[in-house]
C-alpha cells in the first residue's frame, strides 16, 4: 500500500484467502458489468430484484454450509440485523456474548425482545442466564455470539454453546464473519473447526473477509429461512444484491472449493507469524484464529500510538490501533490479518520490525 507517499506492507486487510483481485473474479465481474451495468437487478427480492443467479448461489451456499436452505443479504451488518429483528419478538428473549460484534448489540437494541448478556466466552454464567430465563420465561429464547472474535481472535466454545441452548430449549445463531471461508476443513467456519455445524441452528458469514467481496448469507432449516426471507426488514426494503457482486462471490466460492491449499498457506504464514512474534515477546492474548491481536502493554494509548508510529515511518510496516469502543475500555491493541497473499520474507521483515520497535519504545524486557 502507498501511504503518505510511501510503500508499505500492510497487515490490516480481511483479504485472508488473497481472492481479492483474483483474475477469474475480474474477469467473471466484467462481463457481468458488460450485460447487466453496476446497479441491476433493480428493486428489492420482493419485487424486481430475484433473479436466478441469486437463488442459484443461494443453493450453493446452503449445500457448502450443511443446511437445507439459504438466503442472501446486501450487507453482512444488515443481515445479522434483520435476522434478530424477524425472530426474536416481544415474548422471546435474545442472550449475547459481552464481546459480541456492535452488528449483533445493534440486532438485540433493534428486535423487541429482552436482552441478556453473558460474561465472553463464560459459560457458567451463560447457563445461569438460560436457566433463569427458562424458569421465568415461556417464549423463546436466541443465543447469539460470534465464531471467531474479530478484534481479539479467540473463538467461541460452539460445542459447549449448543449443549447448553439443547438443554434449556433455546436456539442458536452465530455470526461466523471471521471463520466463514478460513475455518475449518472445507472452510465452511468455526463450526465446522470444532465439528458442530450440524448442531448450530442458524448460520450466518459475510462475504467482507474470506470472500473478498461484499454482502452475506445466512443457513439454516428451510422454513425458518422462508420466514426471515418475508419477515426481515432489512431484507423486504431493501434492493437486491447487484449482480456484479452475486458474480464475484460466486466465483469466489468456487475457487475456494477449487483451492484448498489457499487456506494451508494462509495457515502457514498465520503460525510463523504468531509464533515469530510470541518468541520476540510481545502478547498475542488467547487467538486460535488467523487473527493476530498485539496487545499494548497496560493499554496506555500514548505507547500504542509511538508504536504505530515507529512501525509505520521507521520501519515501512503499516498496522492500525484498536481501542474503545472496539474493544473492552483499558484495552489497546493492533490486529494483523494474516493472508495467503502475504509471504515468508514478509512474515520475517514484520518480526524483525517488532523487535526493534519493542526496544526503542522500551515495551520488551
Amino acid at each position: 500500500m502507498i501511504f503518505r507517499g510511501k510503500k508499505v506492507l500492510i497487515w490490516s486487510l480481511n483479504n485472508y484467502l488473497g481472492l481479492s483481485g483474483h483474475p477469474e473474479i475480474r474477469e467473471a465481474v466484467e462481463k457481468t458489468l458488460n450485460e447487466y451495468s453496476t446497479g441491476s437487478p433493480m428493486g428489492s427480492r420482493m419485487l424486481t430484484g430475484n433473479t436466478p443467479q441469486h437463488l442459484a448461489l443461494e443453493e450453493r451456499f446452503a449445500d457448502y454450509m450443511g443446511k437445507e436452505s439459504a438466503m442472501l443479504w446486501n450487507y453482512g451488518y444488515m443481515g445479522v440485523l434483520g435476522v434478530v429483528a424477524a425472530l426474536v419478538g416481544e415474548d422471546d428473549m435474545i442472550v449475547i456474548d459481552a464481546l459480541s460484534h456492535a452488528c449483533i448489540y445493534d440486532a438485540s437494541f433493534l428486535c423487541r425482545g429482552q436482552r441478556k448478556i453473558f460474561q465472553h466466552n463464560d459459560m457458567e454464567h451463560l447457563e445461569a442466564k438460560l436457566r433463569r430465563a427458562r424458569e421465568n420465561h415461556d417464549g423463546g429464547i436466541l443465543v447469539v455470539t460470534e465464531g471467531v472474535y474479530g478484534m481479539t481472535g479467540d473463538l467461541a466454545p460452539l460445542p459447549e454453546i449448543c449443549e447448553l441452548k439443547d438443554k434449556y430449549g433455546a436456539r442458536f445463531f452465530i455470526d461466523d464473519a471471521h471463520g466463514f471461508g478460513i475455518m475449518g476443513e472445507n472452510g465452511t467456519g468455526a463450526a465446522e473447526h470444532m465439528g458442530c455445524q450440524d448442531q448450530i441452528d442458524l448460520h450466518f458469514g459475510t462475504f467482507a473477509k474470506g470472500f473478498a467481496a461484499i454482502g452475506g448469507v445466512t443457513a439454516g432449516p428451510k422454513d425458518v429461512i422462508d420466514y426471515i426471507r418475508y419477515n426481515a426488514r432489512t431484507n423486504v426494503f431493501a434492493k437486491s444484491t447487484p449482480m456484479v457482486y452475486v458474480t464475484a462471490v460466486g466465483k469466489a466460492l468456487e475457487i475456494m472449493i477449487r483451492e484448498p491449499e489457499r487456506r494451508a498457506r494462509m495457515w502457514e504464514i498465520t503460525n510463523r507469524l504468531q509464533n515469530g512474534l510470541r518468541e520476540v515477546g510481545f502478547d498475542l492474548g488467547n487467538t486460535g484464529s488467523p487473527v493476530t491481536p498485539v496487545y499494548v502493554p497496560a493499554g496506555d494509548v500514548e505507547t500504542g500510538m509511538g508504536m504505530i508510529k515507529v512501525l509505520r515511518e521507521e520501519f515501512g510496516i503499516f498496522v492500525s490501533g484498536v481501542m474503545y469502543p472496539v474493544v473492552p475500555k483499558g484495552t489497546i491493541l493492533f490486529r494483523l490479518i494474516p493472508t495467503t497473499a502475504h509471504t515468508e520474507e514478509d512474515v520475517d521483515r514484520t518480526i524483525d520490525a517488532f523487535a526493534k520497535m519493542g526496544k526503542m519504545m522500551g515495551v520488551l524486557g
